[in-house]
Order: structure tokens, then sequence, then C-alpha cells
């Protein structure tokens, strides 16, 4: 009947006597049967379920006796009232005189509407996050998800997945290292696992440019010698003192990497993670031509703009490249010259660092777009056909061009199919020239800092790197290689880009 019921008559009972529960009980029905007939006779209303069980509790003290009655119905109001006022014609319990006064006819909808609604308060309160993801959260954490997932080992290393194909690596100390960049979008990391470094990383490091990112404590300055024994480090960069790389936030692992030093510079240093932090990265003068070095390989770490920097933040920015977009960013339109082999409107990816487009001649046309979604922005760089030194507007066929001028010099390499690569100092004289397999040994070697790179042949990334190493301001070649970072401090061109011809 408690289930069913809808409302509970609340009474009150005294009597001038001792009594007893069934009494009182006794009373009620005694008392109003018949007196409001057969359809609301108190015991056939019970026996039809429509009247609960009533409930009395009845005390004596000092010779009277007083308690209170309930009783459920599931009447509607009209009966329910009627009933109620039914009760108040009793007028003795047993043998001693009684009163029983109504004092309320409670709704039990009513009642469990109120619970109903607090609960609903204490459940609005404590068990809905307030956090709203928006689009681009949702994105970034789907992301993060998918990069972590990206994790793979080589020879037995825990590695991100483009170790292997990138031609720089970050060499970090564990496994967990390697997730935490692989979070932030830097794939191509992979852990010694330990200060016995493996030969795997030795073999792996032979041909890339190593950035060793270690923890700033005593175990990353251990780490870092032994690697550097065994291993050619090119640039260093640690966590801050006391920190290990696998707890660094986004903005600390980027800004770490921005301060990344030539090995040089710590080399003999006993306590390298500490002279790291004292020279707070922008005090250390960057090697000659350091300014294009890449170390990250990252895809979806985002651009922003900064103010003019120095070398060595030029070099440090550099060392995050992003091989691949994300699918939700876009290239920005571009304007310029034909383009060759499939590199029309190529795409220049800059993370952490200002493009300063090079001043060395006055009519580079340069156009810049940026579409940003999320966390990415892509910049889109296409250079038009520069005006070098020497030259007229006047000069429109091959054979008449000088050797004196750039375009003269790549007429008379590539233009002439020659095979070869010619070195040139900022008076477009030649310091060195050899066949195009020689390209990286002689930029390389050359005591002089080539000022430009003409090659009759492909551009790879390994001879690329190591221009933006020496610090080559112009790269012109036939063709290009497939590239998974382009350095933003070496303008490259295809022949037919400077030459104007088909």
């Amino acid at each position: 009947m408690d289930d069913t019921s809808k409302y509970l008559i609340h009474a009150t009972i005294s009597a001038d006597g001792v009594v007893e529960r069934s009494d009182v009980v006794g009373a009620i029905f005694g008392q109003t049967e018949g007196l409001l007939g057969d359809e609301l006779d108190l015991r056939d209303l019970q026996q039809s379920s429509k009247v609960g069980r009533i409930d009395v509790e009845v005390q004596s003290e000092s010779g009277r006796s007083h308690g209170e009655v309930t009783i459920a119905t599931s009447l509607d109001k009209v009966a329910t009232a009627t009933l109620g006022a039914a009760l108040e014609t009793i007028t003795r319990v047993g043998p001693c005189t009684a009163r029983l006064e109504v004092t309320n006819i409670e709704d039990v909808r009513a009642a469990k509407r109120r619970e109903v609604v607090d609960r609903a308060k204490e459940l609005l309160a404590t068990s809905f996050d307030d956090s709203i993801m928006s689009s681009e959260e949702i994105l970034r954490e789907v992301r993060e998800h998918v990069r972590v997932e990206d994790i793979t080992e080589y020879e037995g290393l825990p590695a991100g997945p483009h170790v292997v194909e990138s031609d720089a690596v970050v060499i970090v100390e564990g496994r967990a290292d390697v997730l935490q960049l692989l979070k932030y979008g830097i794939k191509n990391a992979i852990a010694v696992e330990g200060t016995n470094v493996p030969q795997a990383v030795v073999d792996l490091t032979q041909e890339k440019t190593v950035t060793a990112f270690l923890d700033g404590d005593r175990g990353g300055d251990l780490i870092l010698k032994e690697l550097s024994q065994v291993a050619e480090v090119d640039y260093v960069a640690f966590a801050p003192s006391g920190k290990s790389v696998e707890d660094l936030l986004h903005a600390e692992v980027f800004e770490a990497l921005r301060e990344k030093v030539p090995f040089e510079v710590v080399a003999e240093s006993n306590a390298p993670h500490e002279s790291i932090a004292a020279t707070d990265g922008s005090a250390v003068p960057a090697p000659e031509g350091a300014g294009g070095v890449s170390g990250a390989d990252t895809t979806d770490e985002p651009a922003t703009t900064q103010s003019p920097v120095t070398s060595a933040e030029t070099e440090a920015a550099s060392a995050v490249e992003t091989p691949d977009r994300d699918t939700d960013s876009t290239a920005g339109s571009s304007a310029g010259s034909t383009a060759d082999e499939g590199t029309d409107s190529t795409a220049e990816e800059a993370t952490g660092s200002t493009v300063e487009a090079t001043a060395d001649s006055t009519a580079d046309a340069t156009t810049e777009s940026a579409s940003e979604t999320g966390d990415h922005a892509v910049a889109q760089v296409v250079e038009s056909e520069p005006a070098q030194p020497g030259e007229t507007d006047t000069e429109t066929a091959e054979s008449d061009r000088p050797v004196d001028t750039l375009r003269g010099h790549v007429a008379a390499v590539v233009g002439e199919e020659t095979g070869d690569v010619r070195l040139l100092d900022e008076e477009f004289d030649v310091i060195a020239e050899g066949g195009v397999d020689e390209a990286f040994d002689l930029v390389r070697e050359t005591e002089t800092v080539p000022y430009a790179v003409v090659i009759d042949g492909e551009l790879s990334q390994r001879v690329l790197d190591v221009s933006a190493q020496r610090g080559v301001d112009h790269v012109v070649a036939r063709s290009f290689g497939e590239f998974v970072k382009r350095p933003t401090s070496v303008r490259i061109r295809t022949a037919s880009q400077l030459l104007d011809v088909e």
C-alpha cells in the first residue's frame, strides 16, 4: 500500500485514561462503521486496498494517554478529506473519553517530488563535468592519442616512427621521454635506455644530425659524456635543472630545444646541464652557418611569430621540422615562378621561429600566406626570380649570360648538362668544382664558406643540411629530392626557376 498511496492522514489522539493501540484501532473501526455509507466504509476500503494499515503510536503518562494516528489512502482528495473528518467523530476509546484531531493530510506525491528536486539539485552539482571541450581541444586530444600510439622500436630500443627516414635524430634517455616527445609531435626521438650507449644508436647517428636532449641532472651529464665518446653529437639540449624530459610541458620542451647549443660549447664542462642553464641559450654564439640545422622531426608543432632573433635562437628554433601535415592544416595560397618536377607551390613549414627573408638582393619577391587550424600554422613561401649582382634586364639568352653572375654559372653548369657541382663565393668566383656525387664532401670540406652552390642534379636532404650548417646562402639545382625539413637560412631554387626557361 505504501507504494501506491497518494495521501497520508496524520491525526493526534488523547484519552482520559490508560488505553492501548488495539483500543484505538477498535474505536476507529467501530465508531466510523456505517457513518459514511458503504462506499466509504473503512473495512471495505482496507479490503480493496484503497486504505492502508492504521498505524498508532500511543503512550500513557499520569493516568492519561496520548499518541499519533497515521492512515495511508489511495482515494482522491475529496474522499480522503471526508474520511479524515469522520475520524474526528470518535469520542471514546474503550472506557475512556477521547478526542481525535486530524493535524495534516500529506500529499505523498508532493513529498516525492520534493525529494526528486533535492536529489536532482545534488546530482546537478556533483555529477556533471562543467568543462566543455572546444573543437580545438577535441582535435588536440585525439591528435595526442594518435601520437602516443605511434611509438615503435629500433633495434629493440623505444623510438619514434620517423627515426629511420629522418636526417636528424633526437637522443633521449628512456621510453618515457620518447612518449612525451611523441605527445608533442616530435617523431624522430630514440632512447638509449641507460649510460651504456647501444651500438644501434651509434650506427644510426653516423649519417644524421644528432641532438642529445637529456635530463637536467648528473645522470644527463654522464649519458652525454658516454654518447660523445662513441658517436658524433652535433647539438645538446637539457631539461631545466632538476627536471626530466618526461616531466616537461609542451612549452618547456620546445623552449629547451630552442636553447640547444653546439656540443663544442659544453665539451670540456664537468656539468654540461649547468653550463647550458648559465648561458640561457641566447648567449651562446652559433657556429658559422649553423642557422638551419634541424634536430627534432615534428608533424604538428605550431608556428609562432617572434621578433627578430639572434643567430643562436634561429638555429635552435629550427630544431623542429615538419615532415608531414595534419589533415586539419592547410597551406596558404602561393604565387611565384614556375615549379620543376612537382615542386611548384612548395610549402615551407616553420615552427617556433621567425623566418627572415634574405636581404642580399633587392628584387626578391616573397609571397607568404599562413592558414592556422588548432595548434598548427603552415607558412607557404614561393620566391620569384631574384636579380643578381652584375645582371641587366637585357640578358635574355643562356649563352649570353656572363659567368660572373649566379645565372651565368647556373647556365654554364646546369644549362650545359655538365653533371657537376660548383661552389661560388660572394663575388661569384669558383671556390671548388667536382662531380654531383662529390657535392656533400665539397660543401663540407671547403675552407672558404660558399656563398652559393650550383648542382646539375637532384638536391638531396644531406646536401641541403650541410649547406645550412656551413652558412650557404643560395643553392640552385636541376631538381629537388624528397625533403623532410627545409632550413630557413638557405634559399633553394631549381635552375628553371632562376633561368625562367622550361
